[in-house]
């Protein structure tokens, strides 16, 4: 609870709710990182029994979800937080949803990859092991910041999306010349488009948990704000 920086309530029994249900989330954030790294190992491997791991993971993440959102409901309906608690319990729901829309994207690459052995673009989904690696160190990240509520490493990890973005579009632009080349290649080609972009979102993704991180300590919503502008409301 002292990672959270969360202040104690007279009631000891919500004092255990937001541990229990932050505990959840830190959980849920561990499967999820796990998921993504054995879909980054299937992209190098091909491995079809690892695919299916990662696959079923998936619906493991897809139940935590569930459960976590029904209890921050729970606590809002009978708590009736304010201030920084609502903050907190609002940035544990988002956070889990983008949680298992990452989740979503390693089951999408795992499949890809899967499915890519002893096709001609498999040499293509090799060479995204370090965008691959940049999403794997930006989700890490940024449960660490989660878990600490960490708005200086929120702010730096944010900042670190813009590399994510430019590998993707480096990737883009060599497929697509690819594809300009040998047209009969752009059924395959399209498949690792498909693992790009979703190596692409959850950079977006861990982007979005650094907002909930800022919202909850500083209670200022940043979306949709450029850098400069983020940086004079924070001031």
């Amino acid at each position: 609870m002292d990672n959270f920086n969360i202040s104690k309530h007279i009631s000891g029994q919500f004092n255990l709710e937001l541990e229990d249900v932050r505990n959840k989330v830190m959980a849920m954030g561990g499967l999820v990182e796990q998921q993504l790294a054995q879909a980054l190992e299937v992209m190098a491997s091909c491995d079809e029994q690892l695919a299916a791991k990662v696959v079923a993971r998936d619906r493991q993440v897809n139940t935590m979800e569930v459960a976590i959102d029904e209890e921050c409901t729970r606590i809002i309906a009978k708590r009736q937080p304010a201030a920084s608690d609502l903050r907190l319990v609002l940035a544990i729901s988002k956070a889990v949803t983008d949680l298992e829309r990452i989740g979503d994207s390693a089951e999408r690459i795992a499949r890809l990859a899967a499915e890519s052995h002893g096709k001609r673009h498999r040499g293509m989904l090799v060479a995204m092991e370090a965008m691959g690696r940049q999403t794997q160190r930006m989700l890490h990240d940024v449960l660490d910041a989660f878990a600490r509520m960490d708005v200086d490493a929120a702010m730096r990890i944010h900042k670190e999306d813009v590399k994510l973005d430019d590998a993707y579009e480096g990737v883009v632009r060599q497929l697509m010349t690819f594809m300009m080349e040998d047209p009969r290649s752009i059924p395959e080609i399209l498949d690792v488009l498909w693992a790009a972009r979703s190596l692409e979102r959850v950079g977006d993704r861990c982007q979005n948990i650094c907002e909930y991180v800022i919202y909850y300590v500083k209670g200022k919503d940043i979306r949709h704000l450029d850098m400069t502008q983020v940086e004079d409301l924070l001031k």
